[in-house]
């Protein structure tokens, strides 16, 4: 049965975030790297019959379990009051993930190198039914769903994009958490023959990498187990074969390639916090109101962007979906939990 959800703030456009924003982040991320679900979600629109709305070709390899899945998935088209979808070319060549590079093209270069099957992901900790399953497996029981979600980065730049997957809460009702499961614990692969960063001598991140969910973030109808996204597979370069979506938080909490799914009760180790703790808090909610400590969070730069197209808005709280979100974070500092 679907959950309906109301919809979601509009954007607004305004001044365009200075090139130094974004740039000061950078030049840190290359030290550092060196190498519910619901029948009118927030962003969605009317039904699409189709086997995928857009007009972007499928690689000819796309695994039997995404294919077999297609048909019967529902299918939600762009109305996000008048925010189009990110081009695909955008969203798969403009990315953050550090273990193939600290440049943005970076992943798309080399994460193709990475194996995607077999997959599996491990399940562990507070939960009845711990164990090792197989990607076709967890996948198997949920009908995918199109989400189409506003991505917001730390960086002060923001996509539109639209996945397939299914929500995290139903996954973890399948394990059955015990009392023990106050937080949800993930992790990345480590794959170093795959994995430039991982191989380097410099790099300052502990690998693998490591994020982590409040129990009830985790269970929100807006959190999403993503497998494919523009109606066709994820790629490589955007967290294949399975990856987190959080919406209302920065891009960060939204953990690639995962293979790992911990429940907890003890507020997990997360990669940016342990890294730069003054400006990456645990709860990454996308504020406005909370500058990171080099640069305003006030306004973002939604992709694509060019010199007669600078594309720049105000940035909304909890990224739009305050509605959905705000009664998480009730009696919190946000100054504080940041």
């Amino acid at each position: 049965m679907l959950i309906r959800l109301p919809n979601a703030s509009r954007c607004l456009p305004s001044e365009i975030t200075p090139e130094p924003v974004y740039l000061s982040r950078r030049r840190f991320m290359a030290a550092a790297a060196a190498g519910v679900a619901g029948s009118a979600l927030p962003g969605l629109a009317r039904a699409r019959d189709a086997a995928s709305p857009y007009d972007v070709p499928a690689p000819d390899d796309q695994p039997a379990w995404f294919t077999d899945k297609l048909p019967q998935a529902q299918w939600k088209a762009v109305d996000v009051r008048g925010e189009a979808i990110t081009p695909f070319q955008d969203a798969t060549h403009y990315n953050n993930f550090y273990e193939f590079g600290p440049d943005k093209g970076d992943p798309a270069d080399h994460a193709s190198a990475m194996p995607t099957e077999p997959w599996s992901v491990v399940i562990e900790g507070a939960v009845a039914k711990p164990g090792t399953y197989s990607l076709e497996d967890l996948v198997q029981p949920h009908r995918l769903e199109e989400r189409i979600y506003r991505l917001r980065c730390v960086e002060a730049w923001s996509m539109v994009i639209p996945w397939l997957g299914f929500p995290l809460g139903k996954l973890i009702e399948r394990a059955e958490p015990t009392a023990g499961a106050k937080y949800v614990a993930f992790q990345t692969a480590q794959l170093p023959e795959a994995m430039p960063a991982l191989r380097s001598r410099f790099s300052l991140i502990d690998w693998p990498y490591r994020e982590g969910l409040r129990m009830d973030e985790a269970m929100h109808p807006l959190t999403l187990m993503a497998v494919g996204m523009y109606g066709r597979v994820l790629e490589p370069q955007n967290g294949a074969p399975l990856r987190l979506v959080v919406p209302w938080k920065y891009g960060f909490k939204s953990i690639k390639s995962i293979v790992r799914i911990s429940l907890v009760e003890q507020q997990p180790y997360t990669t940016w916090q342990d890294l730069a703790p003054q400006e990456y808090g645990f709860y990454a909610n996308v504020n406005p109101q909370v500058d990171h400590p080099r640069w305003s969070q006030a306004r973002e730069r939604r992709l694509p962007t060019n010199l007669f197209s600078t594309n720049v808005r105000d940035t909304l709280m909890f990224n739009g979906y305050a509605d959905e979100v705000a009664s998480l974070y009730q009696g919190m500092d946000l100054r504080r939990y940041y």
